[in-house]
């Protein structure tokens, strides 16, 4: 027997994660997308995980530049998350009026995001229609200071203390 793919989709809402953008940077090409499929593997080495659907243009120069950033979204950026997510029609240039910044890496981070990542690839392992890239964190800022946007059930949430 077989999964439903759409099966699997229904439960997975009931998996509560944080969102984050993944950017990558080749040849003056930059593009980005929204990923929750985002985790962290160790401390000691500093590695992380991320997925990636193969036929993205993210996907795409992860593999050719070997490199990533991450910014981990804040309550405050649904908008980013959605821009990046592709949720907006008409859109060509994702970084158009966003603000940026880097840490040691070209790709750009998203300003006020709560914490960023510069990441090197070390392993990727193709899985499905996708690739899960293991990545060693090279740099890294923030605190865990702010609240964090959160996705549940195909809705953004705010975390009460």
């Amino acid at each position: 027997m077989t999964l439903d793919s759409d099966d699997l989709r229904q439960a997975m809402r009931a998996w509560t994660t944080g969102v984050a953008v993944i950017t990558a940077t080749h040849e003056r090409q930059r593009y980005g997308m929204t990923v929750n499929s985002f985790t962290s593997v160790s401390l000691e080495p500093p590695l992380i995980t991320v997925t990636l659907k193969r036929l993205t243009h993210t996907h795409e120069l992860v593999e050719k530049s070997g490199e990533f950033a991450i910014t981990i979204l804040s309550a405050s950026q649904s908008d980013m998350s959605d821009l990046f997510a592709g949720k907006i029609a008409g859109i060509t240039d994702r970084f158009e009026g966003v603000q940026t910044e880097k840490l040691l890496l070209d790709a750009p981070l998203l300003k006020d995001g709560i914490s960023f990542l510069n990441c090197r690839v070390v392993k990727s392992i193709p899985v499905g229609e996708n690739t899960l890239f293991l990545a060693e964190v090279i740099a890294a800022r923030g605190n865990g200071e702010g609240a964090p946007l959160v996705y549940h059930n195909r809705v953004f949430w705010k975390l009460v203390k």
